[in-house]
């Protein structure tokens, strides 16, 4: 267990409130976005492989039974507000509404290691509503393990606060964080300011969202499946997400 810090990690600003859930309209099958667990999944290079195993197998054994151990931040997952806050709630005090509804995919086809700004959303289609969930395509997900996969795209300060402003409840990427990526970090001091800008104001995080270029410029049903892990900062989650009507 983390002690809360007495200087540090405190600022939580609470959930911000969310319209009237109104009832959708599918027009499309749903479409699994995760990245499936195993050892060639999107990771920070600190954070080592998952590692699955098996215990029990048929038919040597009268059943088959799976181990798995992982750091929460692999792969595809969601981060709760005590990522950064520790006044903040972890995964199991997560309201279930936060982690499902309507949103929108936007596109967008920008060069390595851009800085998505508060105009490149503006001119994003279709338009936010309040309370929606936000994923951004950027074509990086089918470059896991690959320089390019390093050299994704991250977010302003400024385009971090218009997401708040917007009323986002859940920021999703196809790419390994919305902050700098790691080689274009600082030596020393680096704080995720667009993690704690966001998290703050429990705009919740998803990263490394797999494939979800088809949905791109549609109003979409997301549905994120995290773990609810006791006192955790973040977990695993299956995403999933189908083609609602506007």
């Amino acid at each position: 267990m983390c002690d809360k810090a007495e200087e540090r990690g405190l600022g939580w600003r609470g959930w911000m409130p969310l319209p009237a859930r109104q009832e959708t309209k599918p027009l499309g099958p749903w479409l699994d976005l995760t990245h499936p667990i195993d050892e060639a999944m999107p990771r920070v290079p600190t954070f080592g492989p998952p590692k699955v195993k098996k215990l029990f197998c048929l038919p040597a054994d009268p059943l088959t039974v799976t181990s798995f151990e992982m750091v929460v931040h692999t792969g595809t997952h969601v981060d709760a507000p005590c990522h950064f806050y520790s006044d903040g709630p972890s995964m199991e005090q997560v309201p279930l509404e936060r982690w499902n509804g309507p949103g929108v995919v936007w596109r967008f086809d920008l060069p390595p290691n851009s800085l998505l700004e508060p105009e490149h959303l503006e001119a994003a289609r279709p338009l936010l509503r309040p309370g929606d969930i936000l994923a951004l395509d950027t074509g990086s997900s089918p470059h896991i393990n690959t320089p390019a996969y390093d050299a994704h795209p991250c977010l302003s300060l400024a385009a971090a606060d218009w997401i708040v402003a917007k009323q986002v409840k859940l920021l999703a990427c196809d790419f390994p964080t919305p902050d700098l990526p790691v080689h274009r970090r600082p030596p020393e001091g680096f704080t995720w300011p667009v993690h704690q800008r966001l998290l703050r104001d429990g705009v919740l995080i998803c990263e490394h969202l797999r494939g979800p270029r088809p949905l791109a410029g549609k109003r979409v049903e997301f549905i994120f499946g995290a773990l609810s892990i006791t006192g955790s900062d973040g977990a695993p989650a299956r995403v999933m997400a189908r083609e609602i009507a506007e």
